[in-house]
């Protein structure tokens, strides 16, 4: 017979972006070329003209970087610093700035696309993704609209980029938002903790639990804890799980001294009381005790 303890976080439909900047400048003092890639607002990639290779910012990215539509991405930022020179005015100092990538609900599915090119701080032309015609604001717009509609080959290949672009984009976030989950003690007297983080946060509901303050991490995602108190004659006869469920993945750690990572080299000490503290996850979190001894089940 079990006794489950569940804490559960909900939050409303999510909407995410996965946008890249171009920047090109024809001058001297700064790159001349370079594209920032962001997901959900946050930095995730970098690259410019002057060191020619794209550099992750976030250290789950590293996972990715030597993946085909990966090395593909650096290659076509290689590209683009060339085609975009075209774009400049013969002289003076100009720049052309461009803009593009998706967005897409979580709950609902939906997407759309994006494509904005911008010359010394104006919009220039822009391309309808559900179309695939491009647009200009401006009349000195026009003839590179005529051109790039004309471009027949071109706006194909905008076509599947679009399609495999969503389907990239939403494939780092489903790691993105992922937490790390471990149990740690850091002495033998220690509390032992389920620690989850790199999260992060949003709305959530809870109750019947002491809930700690968001901590920040130095990546920028975070981690927050509650906390309950088991009693000796519990440790004995019950077992322990921590699970946490988070875009359709679960996460489990019992808690056995093989599980629990220690500073201390000495095995874990699971007698008497301790405080077991219970991180709190972004989307979905469960934590579940398993009894042997009567059935309780605490929905939140």
């Amino acid at each position: 017979v079990k006794k489950l303890f569940r804490l559960y976080v909900f939050v409303c439909s999510e909407f995410h972006t996965y946008i890249t900047s171009y920047t090109g400048i024809n001058g001297h003092t700064i790159p001349e070329f370079s594209a920032v890639t962001t997901l959900d607002g946050r930095q995730i990639d970098y690259y410019d003209s002057e060191i020619k290779k794209l550099i992750p910012r976030q250290d789950w990215m590293k996972e990715f970087a030597s993946t085909d539509i990966y090395i593909f991405k650096c290659q076509r930022y290689t590209l683009k610093r060339s085609s975009s020179y075209g774009t400049f005015s013969s002289s003076g100092v100009h720049t052309y700035q461009r803009m593009y990538g998706c967005g897409w609900d979580d709950e609902t599915g939906a997407s759309e696309g994006f494509d904005q090119h911008g010359y010394d701080g104006e919009d220039y032309v822009a391309l309808d993704v559900k179309q695939l015609r491009y647009i200009t604001p401006v009349q000195q717009g026009v003839i590179t609209m005529n051109k790039w509609n004309n471009d027949t080959a071109q706006l194909e290949f905008l076509k599947q980029y679009y399609q495999h672009e969503l389907i990239f984009s939403s494939r780092l976030s489903f790691f993105f938002l992922a937490p790390e989950v471990s149990l740690l003690q850091k002495y033998p007297s220690s509390p032992v903790e389920c620690h989850g983080t790199g999260f992060y946060p949003s709305e959530e509901h809870h109750e019947d639990l002491d809930f700690g303050e968001l901590l920040p991490n130095e990546d920028g995602t975070f981690q927050k804890t509650s906390t309950i108190i088991i009693g000796p004659d519990e440790w004995e006869k019950n077992q322990f799980v921590c699970v946490v469920e988070h875009k359709g993945r679960t996460f489990r750690k019992i808690l056995t001294e093989d599980e629990i990572k220690s500073n201390n080299s000495k095995r874990p000490n699971l007698s008497g009381n301790h405080e077991i503290i219970f991180l709190n996850e972004q989307l979905h979190l469960q934590v579940i005790l398993h009894f042997h001894s009567l059935s309780l089940s605490m929905e939140m």
